[in-house]
């Protein structure tokens, strides 16, 4: 009913979720929506992926959705998705900046075709779809009630919420030689977001990192042999690897009232299966 989705966690928000037709975004994106909010799903070139999300959230009845093919990597792209969700829902709360390529190459190897490819989808596209968004998520707001008897406290209204995806391997010491860009990457954006958390922070907008560990996706198995993949696992205290269902309830929560003082963190996802 009306009453029981005006109730959920995240009902009345509009969400983008970059990198969102398959594996850990479409998870993230079912999830947001599960709680309530409207969502945008985004895609780069699988429009029927994309499409097959919108419909199982449809099927489910609480929040809406509705897909935009667009390269998150580019500022051209990231111009298209904002637009799209103004156009679609007429505002936006939440932006999580899940899409990325993860390439493995040692440095002999490393060309700039190679580096550029990495920097533009897993930073450049990251950081200036956030300046985008930036202007039109809310801020904050605080108000004065009267608390029991005559004493004043503030009561804080939290504004918009920015979820960035990192990975474990960027502090983890399983780290190979092969991993040297991606990781790049990934340091790159966890200090994006401690230092937008300052900026954005004075808006009372919150902006954290999320760091998977190995998650079963197809993208983690392909070129990986079962033994290689069983000793990964084996990393991990409870001897599995992550699932995408794992890591979508920790990007609701930080897009949650409940997270509002959480601000400049990353948060390892990883069931202990990376080493320190």
């Amino acid at each position: 009913t009306t009453t029981e989705i005006m109730s959920l966690p995240l009902a009345g928000k509009v969400a983008i979720v970059t990198g969102s037709s398959r594996s850990i975004g479409a998870a993230v994106v079912k999830q947001l929506a599960s709680d309530g909010a409207s969502v945008i799903i985004n895609c780069v070139n699988d429009a029927s992926a994309a499409q097959s999300v919108v419909d199982s959230i449809a099927s489910e009845g609480k929040g809406k959705a509705v897909a935009v093919k667009a390269d998150a990597g580019t500022i051209t792209g990231a111009q298209t998705l904002l637009d799209e969700c103004i156009k679609a829902f007429g505002k936006l709360d939440i932006l999580v900046l899940n899409a990325g390529i993860m390439g493995n190459k040692p440095l002999a190897d490393i060309d700039e075709e190679f580096y550029d490819s990495h920097m533009n989808t897993n930073v450049k596209g990251p950081l200036f779809l956030t300046k985008l968004a930036a202007p039109i998520l809310p801020s904050g707001t605080y108000a004065r009630f009267i608390y029991r008897d005559w004493s004043l406290t503030d009561c804080p209204t939290s504004g918009g919420r920015v979820v960035f995806f990192s990975s474990s391997l960027a502090r983890a010491s399983t780290v190979m030689p092969i991993n040297l860009v991606y990781c790049a990457t990934k340091g790159a954006i966890e200090q994006i977001c401690r230092v937008l958390a300052k900026d954005l922070g004075a808006r009372g907008i919150t902006v954290n990192t999320v760091a998977p560990g190995p998650v079963d996706t197809e993208l983690f198995r392909r070129g990986k042999s079962e033994q290689m993949i069983q000793m990964i696992a084996g990393f991990a205290p409870s001897k599995r690897l992550g699932s995408t269902e794992d890591i979508a309830p920790v990007v609701a929560f930080l897009a949650s009232e409940g997270a509002r003082w959480l601000n400049g963190q990353t948060i390892l996802v990883n069931g202990v299966s990376d080493r320190p």
